[in-house]
C-alpha cells in the first residue's frame, strides 16, 4: 500500500502530489474492535494509520457520511487530503 499526500498548489486548479511513509498505529477503541462513534459517520474518525511528513507522524484522519469516505491529515491547521494505492 502506499500513501499520497495531495496540496494545493499555487495555482488552484492544480495540486501537488507527495509520496510519504505510513505506519499502523491502532488506538483503544481499534483494539476493542469498537467503532469511533455510535452510527459510524463523523468528519474526524480517527484511522488506525499515521503518515510521516518531514520528519513528523501525523494521524490519519477520515470524514464518512455516506457509503464514502474522504481521508486527511491536519498539518499546521489545515485540512491535507491523503491518497492510498494498493
Amino acid at each position: 500500500m502506499k500513501f499520497f499526500l495531495q496540496f494545493k498548489s499555487d495555482r488552484n486548479d492544480c495540486f501537488q502530489t507527495v509520496e510519504v511513509e505510513f505506519k499502523e498505529k491502532p488506538l483503544t477503541h481499534h483494539l476493542l474492535g469498537l467503532q469511533y462513534t455510535s452510527t459510524g459517520y463523523g468528519n474526524k474518525l480517527p484511522t488506525v494509520y499515521m503518515i510521516r511528513y518531514e520528519n513528523r507522524y501525523y494521524r490519519v484522519y477520515s470524514i464518512c457520511y455516506s457509503n464514502v469516505s474522504t481521508e486527511y491529515v491536519i498539518i499546521m491547521g489545515e485540512r491535507v487530503t491523503v491518497k492510498t494505492y494498493a
